[in-house]
């Protein structure tokens, strides 16, 4: 099974997509991990990459692409894999969509996980991540022992630059604005699983794989 998921920032949808690779017996792709990995190497790529997180903005169609078409080409996603972060745009959907028609590759679901703003603001903005082992806490659904300390190592805690409200915004204008349009794509494919992503995540998990007849 070839799938995608999608969602706007902070509505939980690598971690589902985790779980449903598991589920599933697929390769989960996150797009994310694959740069944050060329970011840790200091390649070129990396930097670039970089430069766009930090801001909330979206990295470039020609970096994505790229670095899609390579990892769609390995033998573990032969028996099926799940893209989480890509395509992001209407444009990149329809590079994906001749991608996988050079690749022979068809694509079986769209999962988009719908959270309210007000609820992306208070999850993403609460983050906090401790400077020294990388434990992650929130303020609301998550609070260490100690206040700013963490429970595993007793390191400080911090807001990551673009979990500031500021960002965090620009995040989601940004969503709205080029990513959202992609539902109205999918839907046309008949290829669309709305999700309501505001609820427990074992609720959230049961309500894709019922989408999908599992």
């Amino acid at each position: 099974m070839n799938l995608l998921i999608m969602g706007p920032p902070g509505a939980g949808k690598g971690t589902q997509a985790e779980t449903l690779a598991q589920e599933l017996q697929i390769t989960n792709i996150s797009t994310g991990d694959m740069f944050r990995e060329a970011i840790r190497q200091g390649t070129e790529m990396g930097k670039k990459a970089k430069e766009y997180m930090e801001m909330g903005e979206l990295v470039p169609d020609s970096v994505v692409v790229g670095i899609t078409r390579e990892r769609l080409s390995q033998p573990d996603c032969a028996r099926g894999f799940l893209l989480d972060g890509f395509p992001r745009t209407v444009v990149q959907a329809e590079a994906l969509e001749d991608m996988l028609e050079t690749m022979g590759i068809v694509l079986d679901g769209v999962i988009n996980i719908a959270v309210p703003r007000e609820k992306l603001l208070e999850r993403l903005t609460g983050r906090r991540i401790c400077r020294n082992c990388g434990a992650s806490y929130h303020l609301r659904y998550n609070k260490p022992e100690v206040e700013n300390k963490c429970d595993a190592c007793g390191g400080e805690l911090y807001q990551r630059s673009d979990d500031n409200e500021v960002v965090v915004n620009n995040r989601l204008d940004i969503y709205e604005s080029k990513t959202e349009p992609l539902i109205d794509y999918y839907a046309s494919r008949s290829l669309l699983k709305n999700i309501n992503g505001d609820q427990d995540i074992e609720k959230v998990l049961a309500d894709i794989l019922a989408s999908l007849g599992k």
